[in-house]
């Protein structure tokens, strides 16, 4: 399908008829000039979307506040308004450009740093957010949503954002499986004696209760995050 954001004098419903028009199977370009086509208030808006084939396309209205405007890219659409400059926006063009081999969470979030530190909204900071959508993606694999994280208010939002998504990452992340500790002689008692004190039977039972259970899969091995927050318990 692909992705839509749209904001200066923003219209909510490019994000529904456009996902439909990108279903129908139009490309980013064609999906943004017939939405603006059917808009009499485009010249005062800006969208950027990026179709399943990765295409992009932005549009920003000439009567955007100023500094408004956009770049494009393969998988990207970058803009802005009410901006220090242009320099917003090239510089989080370039590092998604530049970050290839981060997960998209992780290139997203320096992108938005790599923006700030470039100028950012010239009336200073208050909020940031991401959102990554992937098929079963999501919690138990019963969701698309990825992640969905956002600071509304804050002086610093793209730290504190950097900060509820490492929380995110250890409650919802897994460790590569190669990375996980067989769970056998010494560990193994280890293990047992740390959920004994803590009184639990079961690994799987204490893990749940701590929000880990997207971290534990059967019995035999140990994510080392789940190991790391055990030994750090207190009973």
């Amino acid at each position: 399908m692909g992705a839509i954001a749209t904001q200066a004098y923003a219209n909510p419903s490019y994000g529904p008829n456009g996902l439909s028009l990108l279903r129908e199977g139009l490309g980013a370009s064609e999906v943004v000039e017939r939405l603006t086509a059917e808009d009499e208030g485009r010249d005062q808006r800006q969208v950027g979307i990026v179709d399943a084939k990765g295409g992009s396309a932005s549009w920003t209205g000439p009567n955007c506040n100023e500094w408004a405007g956009h770049l494009t890219g393969p998988c990207y659409a970058a803009q802005g308004n009410i901006l220090v400059g242009e320099e917003t926006v090239a510089a989080l063009a370039k590092t998604f450009e530049a970050s290839p081999q981060l997960p998209l969470v992780r290139r997203l979030l320096e992108c938005l740093a790599a923006a700030q530190a470039a100028g950012g909204d010239r009336r200073g900071q208050q909020s940031a957010s991401i959102l990554v959508v992937e098929r079963n993606g999501g919690y138990a694999g019963l969701s698309d949503i990825l992640v969905d994280l956002r600071v509304d208010d804050h002086e610093r939002p793209i730290q504190e954002l950097r900060r509820i998504y490492g929380i995110h990452r250890r409650l919802f992340e897994v460790s590569p499986r190669e990375d996980w500790l067989p769970l056998e002689g010494e560990l193994r008692a280890e293990v047992d004696e740390r959920l004994a004190g803590l009184g639990y039977d079961s690994l799987v039972a204490w893990a749940g209760v701590e929000n880990l259970e997207e971290r534990v899969d059967g019995d035999d091995a140990i994510d080392p995050v789940v190991l790391e927050t055990l030994r750090s318990a207190k009973a």
